[in-house]
């Protein structure tokens, strides 16, 4: 398994200040199973689908509690040149870069628009050991007001192709790697309550979206928009319940055309 290309993503985690609740929950309504706590790491636990790793919990480090939320890391062959662009195109490098250990360095970061995401610089931790599976990671967008902020950020810094989605009812952008499309962006609408800040949204793949929240609802979660059928598959947005946003979809459900895209220059 080789480390994957810059600007893939490659992993996701979350803080929660109720890990054991966390692990609960998410064991619950996408069978994950849970590694030991690695204490040399601030307790951070390894969750996996059917043996494969696919994201890990944490508990805040004292004195940064806070809202739980996903952070989804993307690859990128050296970490402290990636850091360097983040800055040069108007974003903010918030923690790092630094070694984890023989794992791999990383980076906490926000966008111009005010996402935060994270970079991760392959070492013996790769990344993702299964994608689109259930309970696996499946797709991400970043979510902002500012589409064009985050348009011009992200391609200056990760080698992306563009290309829009010729949709009329959503602005939405989708970034591509090597030919692969591995990344969306979609403006957020007055839909969005004000106090909800830009944020990058994971989705977890699921093999029935419908009782995924059924009983993701029934442990506390608060769904947010769907279920809904699309092309790519019939998926939910919920918030965990500590807060964490995210989205189940099942791929193999799927409904209509595919929308038309065209190359951005």
């Amino acid at each position: 398994m080789a480390a994957p290309p810059e600007g893939t993503p490659c992993w996701a985690d979350a803080m929660f200040s109720d890990v054991e609740g966390a692990k609960r929950f998410y064991g619950e309504v996408l069978g994950w199973t849970f590694g030991e706590a690695s204490s040399e790491y601030g307790n951070y636990t390894q969750a996996y689908a059917d043996g494969k790793a696919v994201a890990a919990v944490v508990p805040p480090m004292p004195g940064q509690e806070s809202q739980s939320q996903w952070c989804l890391y993307l690859a990128s062959p050296d970490a402290a040149t990636t850091a360097a662009k983040i800055r040069d195109n108007g974003g903010e490098v918030l923690m790092g870069p630094m070694e984890v250990g023989e794992f791999g360095s990383m980076l906490i970061a926000r966008e111009p628009s005010g996402a935060v995401f994270g970079v991760w610089q392959a070492g013996t931790h790769e990344g993702f050991e299964a994608t689109g599976v259930p309970g696996a990671y499946a797709w991400a967008e970043f979510f902002t007001r500012e589409p064009e902020r985050t348009d011009a950020f992200l391609p200056a810094v990760f080698p992306y192709g563009v290309k829009r989605m010729q949709d009329d009812a959503m602005d939405y952008r989708m970034f591509d790697v090597g030919g692969d499309t591995v990344l969306g962006r979609m403006k957020m609408t007055d839909d969005f309550p004000p106090e909800v800040p830009p944020y990058v949204n994971v989705y977890f793949a699921v093999p029935d979206c419908d009782a995924a929240v059924a009983r993701a609802t029934e442990l506390g979660a608060t769904l947010r928009f769907g279920p809904q059928s699309s092309p790519f598959g019939r998926f939910a947005a919920l918030s965990d319940p500590q807060g964490a946003a995210f989205t189940v979809i099942d791929t193999s459900t799927t409904e209509g055309d595919m929308p038309k895209v065209a190359d951005v220059p």
